[in-house]
Parts: structure tokens; C-alpha cells; sequence
């Protein structure tokens, strides 16, 4: 509403009898030349812009998955409206432009609120209807100023008040508040957005984990500053807050004390890259690959697809294991028995290449066949070797060893022992 004052609104057409008379002007052919003209040389603008820029990106705010769908091209359209109104002015009668600039102004604040929600929140479910919101908000402001009827509302909402200490307020002012309010937010959003896509790019690793702690930390500040401008449109005064954020601190040291705790280790871990995206770990004995680390927890899935949410003071303050944080190598160990009457050397020749059999194994360092121990019911050999892969899972490549160690031993002849007792009797006479 606040912008609409600045614009240079058309005189205005009082009646049905004035609107008909105006379009049935030969003039207006010359103004919808004029338009298709500009609305051809936007599309070949921003088309042109495009293809230099080599943005194909469907999130791209100014310019979407289509060349008339972002930003950029509702923009340029509306500038050369405005050019093309001040020089038809000065020659002929306008009524085309009077509604094509109302209708260009609501699509690029459509667009704006659209594009900007969404690239900053991508699956969120309450984004469609706020669009939607945003959407009959513009229309119905369009329509209001073209038939006339806006600055009449305007002066009847400015009629009802009421004082709130000692500021008076109205429902125009109100409404006009929460309008900058929304507009403030809607830009910061879309600066955070585009910081935030600029320092995700090609990233990977510890180094994303970082930068997504430094875009989370960007985000939640341009949040604050855009809130506190907003709350300043509106008429809310801040010093009033001063008591709000000493209550919030109290909360915070007695009933939040975990949150906060969340919260602050989840930006420890990101600084410190002790853990990161894509690392395997053991918390808790639950075990999995980090596919998420949030300012409040981190998200751990296993090879099995279950996912645990796991707080982010529990990676802190307890023991976990990182299998994948200096070296990306992680040992196995299978254990196999023989009889004793069975060959040594055969046995760990037969074990040796049945580890080098799967091309997982690495070969260096090379796997190893030990004697370990002499056990009650036979000869217990351990076979070591080395992955660098374990995103491609544990169990099925030792079930893949163990299959083809199986079929060696049963190929040669060699005896797998299974638990055996000898019972002696004695006869009392």
C-alpha cells in the first residue's frame, strides 16, 4: 500500500460509460502494438541475459526454470511499460497501460514472494498457501487501484483508531505495516537465499558442514535484523523488548537449558569439523552414515535405511566413534575354524585368496592370515584386511568372503569342526 502512493497512478476513470469510451479509441491499437512490442523485446532481454549467464537453475529467483518465469522478465516488462506510458502521454489518449502497469506491478510482487519461498524453504507445506495468499493480496490491490476504489478504502480504514499508550494507531497504518513488514522479511529471505546458494556450491565434505553452519548462522541473523525492521515499520517500539529478551533469558537458563545446549553444540560441532557430513560413526550402538547435521541434531542413517535424530549434546558430551575421520580405511576381522588334522600352510593360502577374491579388499595394505588360537574343537584362524568404502556396507562383503572361504574348504577336503564332547563311563563294581 505504502508503494502505491510513489507510483505514478493514471487519472482515473470514473464510470463503465468512460472505460468503454476509452477502448474503443483507434489509439489503442497504437498502445497494444506498443505492448507486444515491449513485452517482445523483455522476452528477447532477459532470454538473451539468460543464455549469458547460463542460468538454468529451476530455484533461480530472477530467472526460474522458464524465461518468463522468474523475476527479471515481469521487471524488465514493467519498465518498458512505464517508459512506453510516458511517451505515448505525451501524444495520445492512454487507458491500455493505465491497467497494464496495476497488472505488471502484482506480478512482480507475486513473483517476488513466490520465487523467494521458494528457494529458501523447498518442502515446507504452509509455503503453498502463504503463495497463495500473497497472490489474492496483489490481485486484489490491482483491482482496487484500477477501479478507483483504493484511495476511498484507504481514507475509511485511516478513519478507525484507537490509542495505544501514547500512539495512536489505525487500520491502515497497521495494514500498511504488516505489508513493509512481509516486504522486509520477503528481501532478507532472499538475501539469505542467495548466500546461501553461493557458499553450498560445490562444497563438499567437512567443508560443507562448515559452510552450512556460516549460512545457517547468516539466515538466523538477517532473520533477526529484517524482524526488528519490520516490528520498527509496524510502530512497535523496541525498547520495549529489553524486558522480553530478560525473560527469554530466564527461560533459557532454567526451563531451556537443553535446547539452548542442543543449539550450542551443534554449532561447536560445526566449527570444530569433528564430525561431518558423510562420515560413518557409532553413537549410542547405533551406527550410520551422517546425512545431516542441524543446529539442534544430527541425523544418522544406517545401512539398513533407518534414520535416528540423534540431539547434538550427546555428540559432545558422550563417547562416539568415527570410523571415517582421519582415514577413510576401517579394518575387518573374520574368524574361521578348522580341524586340527586339516594342512596350516593350505588353510591360509586358501584364506588369503579368498580375501583378494573381492575387489573391495584393498592391497595395501594387503590382507593377513594368523594362526590365533588352538581352541577346544579346532585350529582358529583370523582373517584381516582393509576397506575404504564402508558407505558400501560391511556385512554383505564379509558374507561374500565367508561364501567363497566355505566353498575353498569344502573343494579341498578340509574338515570345519563343529563343537564335540567325550563322555567316559566307568563301571563301579
Amino acid at each position: 500500500m505504502t508503494l502505491l502512493k510513489h507510483l505514478p497512478t493514471p487519472r482515473p476513470i470514473d464510470d463503465f460509460e468512460g472505460w468503454l469510451t476509452a477502448f474503443t479509441q483507434p489509439t489503442v491499437l497504437v498502445e497494444l502494438l506498443v505492448l507486444a512490442l515491449s513485452v517482445g523485446l523483455a522476452w528477447a532481454l532477459v532470454a538473451g541475459l539468460r543464455r549469458t549467464l547460463g542460468q538454468q537453475e529451476e530455484r533461480s529467483v530472477w530467472f526460474g526454470k522458464r524465461v518468463i518465469d522468474g523475476v527479471l522478465f515481469p521487471l524488465v516488462l514493467l519498465c518498458l511499460g512505464y517508459v512506453s506510458l510516458e511517451l505515448l502521454s505525451n501524444f495520445v489518449p492512454v487507458a491500455v497501460f493505465r491497467i497494464a502497469i496495476p497488472v505488471l506491478m502484482s506480478l512482480v510482487v507475486i513473483r517476488v514472494g513466490v520465487k523467494v519461498l521458494q528457494a529458501s524453504f523447498t518442502e515446507s507445506r504452509w509455503v503453498k498457501p502463504l503463495e497463495q495468499t500473497i497472490s489474492w493480496v496483489a490481485w486484489l490491490a490491482m483491482v482496487l487501484w484500477v477501479s478507483g476504489l483504493l484511495p476511498v478504502i484507504l481514507n475509511e480504514l485511516d478513519q478507525i483508531t484507537w490509542k495505544v499508550g501514547g500512539t495512536t494507531l489505525s487500520v491502515r497504518n497497521i495494514i500498511e505495516g504488516l505489508i513493509t513488514a512481509g516486504a522486509v522479511l520477503i528481501i532478507t529471505l532472499w538475501i539469505s537465499a542467495g548466500i546461501e546458494s553461493r557458499l553450498l556450491r560445490s562444497a563438499t565434505g567437512g567443508e560443507l558442514s562448515l559452510r552450512k553452519a556460516v549460512s545457517n548462522a547468516a539466515r538466523a541473523l538477517l532473520m533477526f535484523v529484517g524482524l526488528m525492521l519490520a516490528l520498527s515499520a509496524v510502530g512497535i517500539d523496541l525498547t520495549a523488548l529489553s524486558v522480553l529478551g530478560g525473560a527469554v533469558g530466564v527461560g533459557i537458563g532454567f526451563g531451556l537449558q537443553k535446547l539452548a545446549a542442543n543449539y550450542v553444540s551443534g554449532f561447536v560441532i560445526l566449527a570444530e569439523r569433528s564430525m561431518r557430513i558423510g562420515d560413518v560413526v557409532r553413537v549410542d550402538n547405533f551406527e550410520g552414515t551422517i546425512t545431516e547435521i542441524n543446529a539442534r541434531y544430527t541425523v544418522i542413517r544406517s545401512q539398513t535405511g533407518r534414520e535416528s535424530i540423534v540431539p547434538n549434546e550427546m555428540l559432545i558430551t558422550q563417547r562416539v566413534e568415527n570410523m571415517s575421520l582421519a582415514d577413510s580405511r576401517v579394518h575387518q576381522v573374520i574368524n574361521v575354524a578348522v580341524g586340527y588334522e586339516s594342512d596350516v600352510e593350505q588353510v591360509m593360502a586358501l584364506l588369503l585368496e579368498a580375501a583378494l577374491s573381492q575387489p573391495r579388499v584393498l592391497r595395501d595394505p594387503a590382507p593377513s592370515i594368523s594362526l590365533a588360537n588352538f581352541g577346544a574343537d579346532g585350529l582358529e584362524f583370523t582373517v584381516g584386511y582393509w576397506i575404504n568404502d564402508l558407505e558400501n556396507g560391511q556385512g554383505n562383503l564379509r558374507s561374500d568372503i565367508n561364501l567363497v572361504i566355505l566353498r575353498a574348504l569344502r573343494t579341498h577336503g578340509i574338515d570345519i569342526p563343529y563343537p564335540q564332547r567325550v563322555v567316559h563311563t566307568r563301571t563301579v563294581p
